[in-house]
């Protein structure tokens, strides 16, 4: 499908990547990783055509069609869901536009015997034709089947984009990229801000996924339950290797290993020959060996070992002083943003020396209750701190907050106090910004390295309790795994907003689920919460299945069967008017058909247009009554 030859980049002066060479098949599930600041984001950008390299070529195969999801969405105010989503249907769309203007101007015209109106007539069949072959007539129904799929719920259809979070507008953008049957998919980072479930309905749609993705991703579990390849940018070079994750960590070492092993050979076969060659040297009679002894060391291939770029960032969250036993509890706390209730009641009681993880789906209020503890939302309810309590916060979009006309260093030295200004280049430098590089303005640094920078200046805080909204996201694999053993080390408490699985493995020892306004406690780690959420729901089956059961038993006992009635009879209706809508789509085709061989003799039959407009509107009224019927029967079901 594409083909990149010889790939270079380079931004002031220096490569980011350097004569880079791969090609993507369908079927091919590329997990792209490397540090932040690796390029994998830029790599994407050009695979996408948005950016051009400054050398090398990317070959395409003809009508390749490329969806790039970006990480950064930026919506057009006053569409609806419905609108946004139909963005991907733009050809659909463009042909819906020509069919009204085809059949305004037909319904405005007398002459039928004209040129012009023949002319119309073939222009209406060729448009339908091709509105017929591209869905035309199926679109709005795989739009509302993907939004169910992604979790929206049919009320949701009509509201305005803008009013949803970050992840549900991901799953907007996801939809279109799904329902425009792309041959190739760029994901830059798609599980950031997206829940778990999420997560997990995007992993099994990637898997049977027949084209080609290639995935930016910093969460390991994701990557090795989707990829079947990885390609990896370290120090301007890509090691490729048709694996996931995981294994391509083991083949990478492994293969290091053969090198390192190889190499030392060499190295001793290299200083057995030099000793060879100085002993002949010496004689005369073997001045010719010593020189092809020479001419063969030179023509020797030297063995090099795959450099790493093995800097981790280190990092360790001191805490300020011992708090009281209770940290945090929680009495009667209710919020809502107008009419929209998102916490009711809560009760919770947070005590000292606890690792607790909010989740749930996006926009169920596990920001806004952390939000609500550091005081940045007024709310109902009480909130009590408990005695000695600092706390330290970290919320999803800490990272915007930075000003990016300030250097690295300016940055932290204007949030230092008198007390711990002289550590500023200490604490930096342990988040992998040295020497020089702590005068780069904020604004040229990637996602990964904004996030690293508000960590940093996070710790120039005293804190014994720390509250942390999404902490991984951008981070790249290795800073997510320092992050997370410092942590693990943290003694103070934490409270923890995530989705992503592999973080939350072993790291908290509670976890708290948000839904419809209320949250459920598991006491256990991310793995027990999600064994009981399974068992949980295959119980919700089990007593779905019951509930059935008992009903038809009622209804049999009480001889209730005005509900079956209903739905029979509205049955019938529906299977009539299918029955009828597909005698008048083939009588309509057969018409367009003799149009189209024998224009003239067609016309010329009495009441010919009066008769096809009439089945064109008999059609169009009981398309309208099969949608009602099924919503009926829906509804009943």
């Amino acid at each position: 499908m594409l083909n990149i030859h010889n790939l270079s980049v380079a931004f002031g002066g220096e490569y980011l990547f350097e004569e880079i060479a791969f090609r993507l098949n369908g079927g091919d599930r590329v997990g792209l990783i490397g540090k932040n600041g690796a390029g994998k984001s830029t790599l994407l950008k050009l695979l996408s055509k948005e950016m051009a390299p400054d050398e090398g070529t990317i070959a395409t195969e003809k009508d390749v069609k490329i969806g790039f999801l970006k990480q950064d969405i930026d919506f057009e105010q006053g569409r609806t869901v419905l609108d946004e989503s139909y963005q991907a249907f733009a050809e659909i769309k463009s042909l819906e536009a020509q069919l009204e203007d085809i059949n305004t101007a037909l319904a405005e015209r007398t002459d039928y015997e004209s040129d012009s109106y023949h002319q119309l007539m073939v222009d209406l069949n060729d448009v339908t034709h091709h509105y017929e072959i591209l869905g035309g007539y199926n679109y709005q129904g795989d739009t509302e089947k993907v939004l169910l799929g992604l979790g929206f719920k049919r009320e949701d259809f009509n509201k305005l984009t803008d009013t949803f979070s970050g992840g549900w507008r991901m799953r907007i953008e996801l939809a279109k990229l799904l329902l425009q049957n792309n041959d190739v998919l760029l994901l830059d980072e798609p599980t950031n801000h997206l829940d778990i479930e999420s997560i997990i309905w995007l992993e099994q749609f990637l898997k049977s996924y027949a084209g080609a993705v290639v995935i930016v991703s910093h969460d390991k579990m994701f990557l090795d339950n989707v990829t079947n390849r990885t390609i990896e940018i370290s120090l301007g070079r890509i090691y490729d290797y048709p694996k996931p994750y995981s294994k391509f960590l083991e083949l990478r070492r492994e293969m290091k290993e053969q090198q390192l092993s190889a190499q030392k050979n060499q190295e001793k076969q290299i200083a057995q020959t030099e000793r060879l060659i100085e002993k002949f040297r010496a004689k005369s009679s073997k001045a010719s060996m010593a020189q092809s002894l020479i001419k063969k060391l030179d023509k020797m291939e030297r063995i090099e070992v795959d450099e790493e770029d093995n800097s981790v960032m280190n990092v360790r969250f001191p805490v300020s002083v011992n708090p009281g036993k209770v940290v945090v509890e929680l009495e009667n706390l209710s919020k809502s943003y107008g009419k929209k209730e998102v916490l009711r009641d809560i009760d919770l009681l947070v005590e000292r020396g606890s690792k607790t993880a909010f989740v749930g789906q996006n926009g169920q209020g596990k920001t806004t209750l952390a939000k609500i503890i550091v005081g940045e939302l007024d709310h109902t309810g009480d909130v009590k701190m408990g005695h000695n309590v600092q706390l330290g916060y970290f919320a999803q979009n800490q990272a915007e907050y930075l000003d990016g006309q300030k250097t690295i260093l300016d940055t932290m030295t204007d949030a230092a106090n008198e007390g711990n200004r002289s550590k500023v280049r200490d604490i930096l430098g342990s988040f992998l910004f040295r020497g020089d590089e702590v005068e780069k303005y904020v604004k040229v640094l990637s996602g990964g390295e904004r996030n690293r920078l508000a960590l940093a200046k996070m710790l120039l805080q005293p804190f014994n309790v720390l509250i942390m909204d999404e902490p991984t996201n951008h981070l790249d694999i290795k800073s997510k795994n320092v992050l997370k053993q410092a942590l693990q080390n943290f003694e103070g408490t934490l409270i923890l907003v995530s989705h992503d699985r592999d973080f939350l493995q072993g790291l908290t020892d509670r976890v708290y689920e948000f839904k419809e306004g209320a949250i459920k406690e598991y006491l256990g780690d991310i793995d027990f919460y999600l064994d009981q959420r399974k068992a949980e729901d295959f119980r919700k089956i089990e007593k779905g299945e019951k509930k059935v059961a008992e009903k038809v038993q009622v209804e049999e006992k009480e001889s209730d069967y005005h509900t079956q009635k209903k739905q029979k009879s509205l049955k019938n209706r529906l299977s009539g008017v299918e029955k009828r809508i597909s005698e008048l789509e083939r009588e309509i085709g057969e018409i367009d058909h003799q149009l189209l061989m024998d224009y003239d003799n067609t016309v010329a039959k009495p009441n010919f247009f009066d008769n096809y407009q009439k089945k064109k509107k008999n059609l169009e009224s009981l398309m309208e009554d099969w949608e009602k019927l099924s919503h009926e029967l829906e509804l009943l079901d």
